[in-house]
């Protein structure tokens, strides 16, 4: 019975294969599998149960059919000492692929190089901000390396989850260590936590919005349901009092009353207070009158509203028409009153004279 296994490799991409063999082989093992055009080495990521549920979620899984590649053996010492090598030639290939790009006047940045384990095939990702004609570049590397080249546009997500590093909060990158899709996070969610809206106290290393703060959302929606809404009026055993601000973490709401008198009590408390009056808001605060912490997108500059997911749109050209003498005149505004076809030309009088000559 075949067993399924997820193998990573460099930059942390992840693929599943089949491993023919009675045993299942161990975690972080060195096995050899089989690519396209070729063999390649990663490490035994997942095995069993665990690799068949990423299977069925992750965005690089096979869902209910099996692959059809894979895994050969275990990697002996020669093939690691292959795998080392590697590091280095791949870091070259990166550094000769700038210098190409440079060359060609290319509007791209070379991420990472990635040799295969038996040096048939190149793969080089890259970054870029439009599309990019990269023809010529594929034939100068095709010519220099004397192999198989492949080039793969990444977005920044993706490029700062193949080189990895260490986030604001200390620890290794949610997409690069444990996040098994990429998903784009809107600016929204952090308002609707209550965070800071400056770019540089959200953002990741990538320049968008961090993607923890996708999965914390849900916690905040789900828990400011137990809360009443900031801003309203509602009935308490005090009287008709307004919701100032609510604490989801240490369970408080802040209430105040018509006489400007404020008080902080805990949520069973008001639930209790609320529970012995209508619980039902006797008013809602008007429109004009939000709270100073309600913030609209009309706050919020263009350039901010663009640096979390999307890139600034650039300011919309002005297109002059220059409009012809002859269309002026056709304008409604400049329309003058004309006499009759041929006017009074010709004619005697005070007219001008007909020339002499003329038909009389």
């Amino acid at each position: 019975m075949s067993h399924l296994v997820e193998v990573s490799f460099k930059g942390n991409r992840k693929e599943f294969f089949l491993w023919d063999y009675p045993d299942p082989p161990p975690l972080n093992a060195a096995v050899i599998v089989d690519v396209e055009r070729g063999e390649d080495l990663g490490h035994v990521y997942a095995v069993g149960e665990i690799a068949a549920k990423r299977s069925g979620g992750c965005a690089h899984g096979c869902g209910a059919e099996m692959p059809s590649r894979k895994a050969l053996r275990l990697a002996n010492t020669k093939d690691r000492t292959l795998w080392d090598d590697l590091t280095r030639l791949n870091e070259e290939a990166r550094r000769k692929a700038m210098e190409k790009v440079r060359s060609n006047g290319l509007g791209m940045k070379v991420s990472d190089a990635e040799w295969q384990w038996d040096r048939k095939k190149l793969t080089l990702y890259f970054t870029a901000e439009k599309r990019v004609d990269f023809r010529n570049l594929v034939r100068d590397l095709a010519a220099l390396f004397r192999t198989r080249i492949e080039l793969k546009q990444i977005g920044v997500r993706d490029e700062a989850k193949r080189l990895d590093g260490i986030g604001r909060c200390g620890r290794q990158y949610c997409s690069a260590s444990w996040l098994p899709e990429l998903r784009p996070v809107n600016l929204g969610v952090a308002k609707e936590q209550r965070l800071s809206l400056n770019p540089s106290q959200i953002s990741g290393a990538c320049g968008r919005l961090m993607c923890c703060l996708r999965y914390e959302h849900d916690f905040y929606v789900q828990s400011r349901r137990r809360f009443p809404k900031e801003g309203r009026v509602i009935a308490t055993a005090q009287g008709e009092e307004r919701v100032v601000s609510i604490d989801i973490f240490s369970e408080r709401v802040t209430l105040r009353r018509e006489d400007g008198e404020m008080r902080t009590i805990l949520l069973a408390q008001f639930n209790q207070e609320v529970g012995g009056a209508p619980a039902t808001p006797t008013t809602t605060i008007e429109e004009d009158e939000a709270l100073p912490e309600a913030i609209s997108s009309e706050d919020i500059s263009p350039e901010l509203m663009y640096t979390a997911e999307h890139e600034v749109p650039p300011p919309r050209e002005e297109i002059v028409v220059d409009v012809p003498a002859a269309a002026a005149d056709r304008d409604p505004a400049s329309k003058r009153r004309r006499g009759r076809r041929g006017g009074r030309r010709g004619r005697g009088g005070t007219g001008t004279p007909p020339e002499a000559g003329g038909a009389g």
